[in-house]
């Protein structure tokens, strides 16, 4: 178990003050931390189990990223035209269904039936920052000041409704976006939900555990069927994805329910907000005519060695899933690509 000391905090920080935090630097590690540099430090520190040169390095890796891709800049620059837009939100399955008891964001990701499809592999990378800044500038400070107390992580529930062997195909995205985070938005989920499992994910399961680091193993929980009960224990009805309402409540995307309760739908109160918030920053800023089509390229590196590793594995064992059903026709010439 990680343990933060004060002691820690303060060696961490005589190292950010002795690396001239000025200019860039400094505005965007204040648009990250928003108020709670203390708290980012330790995010830092317990992604990189306590060591400090390592969660220094960590950090100013993290703030280069985001001074050289404009991260400050993400939440004004929209994704064009709208129709786009909707094509990537129908693809990309994410949204947010409401708050744990404590107050913890609920975010929903529809694993299984998330095609990716629609559009370039930088729409999708564009899209998952926007949320990921959208959360951490608005939705957390929204959350602390209305619990009363600093709230800086989230709830994950991933559906693996509709997995399939056609998952293959989104392997590089997904290695990409989870790196993204693994090392620019680290240690900010609490726990992962995993619920609709089918037979697919839990043999996966088997082989992946223990590739992941123990720290993150112990976030990951595999809930039976939809995991209405064990959710209901730490949020309330009215905050569980739609996916998680009642046993055989179906596919994620085709649930039958009023479409706001829809966590994944552009007609979602989150993501119509999400959606005016980003377009009127991009009006604030008119520092650019508007463009009329494409997508904001974001540099994303190469996968940690265990996490390729981790994507190796899927896909070796999703193969012999596919061999031992009879359904490996054509997967051996499989191209693994972000579309």
């Amino acid at each position: 178990m990680v343990i933060i000391t004060e002691d820690m905090i303060q060696e961490f920080q005589k190292m950010i003050d002795e690396s001239q935090f000025d200019g860039p630097l400094k505005i965007t590690f204040q648009t990250m931390h928003q108020g709670y540099p203390r708290e980012n430090l330790c995010r830092f520190l317990k992604a990189r189990d306590e060591n400090i040169s390592k969660a220094h390095k960590m950090l100013l890796d993290c703030l280069d990223w985001r001074i050289k891709n404009e991260i400050d800049d993400i939440l004004a620059k929209p994704i064009v035209p709208e129709d786009v837009y909707r094509a990537v939100r129908d693809s990309q399955l994410l949204g947010m269904s409401g708050y744990s008891k404590e107050g913890l964001p609920v975010v929903a990701v529809g694993v299984g039936l998330s095609t990716y499809d629609k559009a370039s592999i930088h729409y999708y990378v564009q899209s998952h920052i926007q949320m990921n800044e959208y959360r951490d500038r608005v939705i957390l400070p929204a959350a602390t000041k209305k619990y009363g107390r600093h709230i800086n992580t989230c709830v994950k529930i991933l559906d693996m409704t509709g997995l399939k062997l056609s998952a293959l195909n989104q392997i590089k995205i997904l290695t990409a976006i989870s790196t993204i985070d693994d090392l620019n938005y680290p240690e900010k989920t609490d726990t992962y939900y995993v619920v609709n499992a089918p037979y697919i994910f839990s043999a996966c399961w088997k082989v992946v555990r223990p590739l992941l680091q123990e720290r993150t193993r112990k976030k990951i929980q595999v809930l039976q069927g939809c995991g209405r009960d064990e959710l209901l224990k730490i949020m309330d009805y009215a905050s569980l994805p739609h996916f998680c309402r009642r046993e055989g409540s179906g596919s994620s995307r085709h649930s039958r329910t009023e479409r706001d309760d829809n966590c994944f739908s552009l007609d979602n109160s989150f993501h119509q907000q999400l959606y005016d918030f980003v377009k009127k920053q991009a009006e604030l800023k008119e520092r650019v005519p508007p463009v009329k089509q494409g997508s904001f390229h974001v540099d994303y590196p190469e996968p940690a060695p265990n996490d390729a590793k981790i994507a190796e594995t899927i896909q070796s064992e999703f193969q012999k899933l596919g061999d031992k059903n009879g359904l490996s026709n054509g997967l051996g010439n499989l191209e693994i690509n972000g579309h």
